[in-house]
């Protein structure tokens, strides 16, 4: 058994998360809302400095405390291991770049794979949600930390209602959510990671959303989870390294099962 692995219980990783968040947000605040150059990556998704910068430095403080550790980051590449740090510096840089406050940083550790604990930090709003994936997500915000649970809803008819945006060559994905959308009691666009943490805080009751790669979600299903949520891929299937990147997350088992439901018959 590897020794590093037995010396880390949830509590201590979501302290290191947390002062790696605690880093991350500084650097956000001072480039938000400034002139940025925002450059095009591979598949056309922007990125900025603050991106760049802040995973930077979150996988510095990584090697010198944890050297042995595995790093999934957005900006510069991957390297998997038993235990594997994930990293989103921002998470919705087209909302960071117009100045919308929604963004989020992401922090979560995998081990073995699977989500172990996780975090969402909102730099802007100074909100922050911390789970361990199996009974406790905390919310903080300026001046309190409480418990946060999702909701009790366990029917579309009465659930509100987060989904991503598609364009034109997702016309499948498009037509099943618009599908979807019908049937709720609210629904609006999807806004980045804030959402999930609305859900954790029973703010809302489902979020789907497509195309999002493992630093999007890995490090947010302990935290829907720790509120007593569920999150799948829209088959069913657990959340791993490599799903396909559909998610969805929902407050009740029974919501999640029409929900899935409602999209294989869209």
């Amino acid at each position: 058994m590897n020794p590093e692995r037995l010396a880390m219980n949830a509590e201590q990783v979501l302290g290191f998360a947390h002062h790696l968040a605690d880093r991350a947000r500084p650097i956000a605040l001072r480039y938000f809302r400034t002139p940025l150059d925002i450059m095009p990556k591979a598949d056309e998704s922007p990125v900025t400095v603050a991106d760049r910068e802040i995973e930077n430095i979150l996988r510095h403080v990584i090697r010198e405390r944890y050297p042995h550790h595995g790093i999934i980051g957005e900006e510069y590449g991957s390297i998997p291991r038993e235990n594997s740090w994930v990293l989103d510096p921002i998470d919705g840089t087209a909302s960071f770049v117009i100045g919308n406050p929604l963004f989020g940083t992401l922090i979560g550790l995998l081990r073995s794979d699977e989500p172990f604990a996780g975090l969402i930090d909102i730099p802007v709003m100074r909100e922050r949600w911390a789970g361990d994936g199996k009974q406790h997500t905390t919310y903080y915000d300026q001046h309190t930390a409480h418990a946060a649970m999702v909701s009790a809803c366990r029917s579309l008819s009465r659930a509100r209602l987060y989904h991503a945006t598609y364009n034109a060559s997702h016309t499948g994905e498009s037509d099943a959510v618009d599908a979807l959308s019908e049937r709720v009691a609210v629904s609006r666009p999807s806004c980045d990671c804030y959402a999930y943490g609305l859900l954790a805080s029973g703010y809302c009751d489902l979020v789907l959303e497509d195309g999002l790669e493992p630093f999007d979600y890995l490090p947010i299903v302990p935290v829907v989870l720790g509120a007593g949520g569920w999150m799948s891929d829209w088959s069913g299937n657990p959340l791993g390294l490599h799903s396909d990147g559909r998610v969805i997350a929902a407050a009740t088992k029974t919501l999640l099962d029409a929900t899935i439901d409602a999209l294989r018959n869209s």
